[in-house]
């Protein structure tokens, strides 16, 4: 449970103001969120764990500030980071429709599209709880297959969620990557974009929550997006005109979402264990 006391008492010092409501809000299978109400200077979000590492949320800033910059598609602005808590912009909401799929899509592909030097950040940061490393390297196929597979599985390997023979298995696949995946030029991405990471605003616009930002492949970021219960058809159209991916791509979907699987096993256990051998079967 997050320490609202104090972190109540850090706030109203940080912003020079008082505190009226502080509001749960449901979702969130890591981080606490509450909506943060002020006598002079409005309302706010709150995100909030309790002995959070040290840098999560202020590399979540870092990274939300990078998407933002771009001009291309909208983050909530940080007023604050704190070692366990976020205080982000608040965001009224409305129900999506087709228009708003639509340029989801149109943002997201013309972010795809900007010119990165390479793979990787500025920080290493996190999704979900678990570090996400992000040493800068040349090479996609390197730097999914030590950065974001590699690295889950030895996670994996330590916590005994996977056994000698079936990191043998992922490392095996991991040199066979050149192989699998074209070449591609890297994209700054979100990184987490699942369902539950954006928000469609009360005028129907797109804004980006919760990223694990970095520089990576498009196709990954469109594999997240199916990996649980995935967007309507119309977003999928409307994102190829506007950033149309290498051939193939679909057939490629379930290898790049095995490094998010992977993430899942680490923070959830067991139950994903199966999904994430079938995959790793599935292209040896």
């Amino acid at each position: 449970m997050p320490r609202p006391n104090n972190m109540r008492a850090e706030i109203e010092h940080l912003l020079d103001d008082q505190i009226t409501k502080l509001i749960p809000v449901n979702g969130g299978d890591i981080t606490r969120s509450f909506i943060l109400k002020t006598v002079a200077k409005g309302t706010f979000f709150v995100k909030s764990l309790p002995d959070a590492p040290q840098n999560m949320f202020s590399t979540e800033a870092i990274g939300l500030a990078a998407l933002g910059d771009t001009g291309e598609i909208a983050t909530p602005a940080v007023i604050a980071a704190g070692t366990e808590w976020l205080i982000l912009e608040y965001i009224e909401t409305s129900p999506p429709t087709t228009a708003f799929w639509e340029l989801f899509a149109r943002q997201l592909g013309r972010l795809h599209r900007i010119p990165q030097p390479d793979f990787g950040f500025e920080v290493n940061n996190y999704c979900g709880k678990t570090p996400q490393i992000n040493t800068i390297t040349s090479s996609g196929h390197e730097f999914f297959a030590k950065q974001r597979i590699g690295f889950q599985a030895d996670l994996s390997l330590r916590k005994g969620l996977l056994s000698t023979d079936d990191r043998r298995l992922i490392d095996n696949l991991a040199s066979r990557l050149r192989n699998l995946i074209p070449e591609q030029a890297p994209s700054l991405i979100h990184g987490d974009l699942w369902p539950g990471n954006h928000l469609c605003s009360n005028k129907g616009t797109p804004v980006l929550i919760d990223p694990s930002t970095h520089r990576g492949w498009a196709e990954a970021e469109i594999a997240m997006t199916t990996l649980f219960g995935g967007f309507p058809e119309s977003f999928y159209q409307a994102y190829l005109e506007a950033n149309p991916l290498n051939p193939g791509w679909q057939e490629r979907l379930p290898l790049y979402n095995l490094y998010h699987l992977l993430n899942h096993l680490n923070l959830f256990g067991s139950s994903y264990h199966s999904r994430v051998m079938d995959i790793v079967k599935r292209y040896s």
